[in-house]
């Protein structure tokens, strides 16, 4: 794998570009030419002449989520047939039917670390799924690449991962979107609450389409139904001042998140 083809400037595109282009031959695609200004030791792609002159040996999509197919379908005639489609995408919905349509070799990963809350400039112990059903070589590159940056790699099918995401991005950020319909006044002292809001600002600056698509998630929902029942048990307690109960709920809680 030597030449590397990036669709999408934005946030994880860039730093993608950034980490791969000391070791291989790098190029940068986008529609919103003022995205590629930045860029160092990185070819700046702006034509569909200039994408299939250069004729990756794989092309990475990250562009925004709901973008992502439309994306493959406008660069794959330029590409040539060995080139590995990949994708970076948050959930996984459709992708594996589109892949299996195309005839096309492809790797699909997803970077567990998102630029809002993850230090990309410190990813250890960070973590990142690759999609068993990819090829090989595609699996073989990305775990090379993760491998680098001391990330710990798992692999999980195409409906594995959207179930995990569902578990470990609905729940935190369907919280969170409570959490921040509940605000009225931000003037409010306190380490917990300022800690809270901070998740909030960072949430609600992602992009709408990602958290849309995270929401809709065929696996989302029972997340949220289990959150709106754990809530009901606890207005229930609430109600009633039940303090044994209470007690009962916090051991539970204490146990699952494993706190000794």
């Amino acid at each position: 794998m030597k030449k590397i083809l990036i669709l999408g400037a934005g946030k994880m595109g860039s730093w993608l570009a950034e980490s791969l282009c000391l070791d291989f031959d790098v190029a940068v695609h986008d529609k919103e030419l003022k995205k590629l200004r930045y860029f160092f030791k990185t070819k700046r792609l702006v034509s569909s002449y200039e994408m299939h002159e250069f004729a990756p040996d794989i092309m990475i999509n990250a562009v925004n989520l709901h973008k992502t197919i439309e994306a493959f379908e406008e660069v794959i005639p330029l590409l040539p047939e060995e080139c590995i489609l990949a994708d970076i995408a948050s959930v996984k919905n459709g992708l594996q039917d589109y892949y299996s349509h195309s005839g096309r070799r492809f790797v699909s990963t997803h970077p567990m670390f998102g630029p809002t809350f993850g230090n990309v400039k410190e990813l250890k112990n960070e973590n990142a799924v690759i999609i068993k059903e990819s090829d090989p070589e595609g699996k073989t590159f990305f775990r090379s690449f993760y491998e680098s940056l001391d990330l710990n790699i798992f692999e999980y099918s195409f409906d594995m991962h959207d179930e995990t995401i569902a578990y470990s991005l609905s729940i935190p950020f369907s919280s969170t979107m409570v959490f921040a319909a509940c605000m009225k006044k931000l003037e409010v002292p306190g380490t917990t609450f300022k800690k809270h809001l901070d998740i909030a600002k960072g949430l609600l600056s992602e992009d709408d389409y990602l958290l849309t698509e995270i929401l809709f998630n065929p696996y989302t929902l029972e997340q949220v139904e289990n959150i709106n029942s754990r809530l009901h048990d606890l207005i229930g307690l609430i109600q009633n001042k039940n303090g044994e109960g209470i007690r009962e709920f916090l051991n539970m809680l204490r146990e699952n998140i494993q706190m000794s």
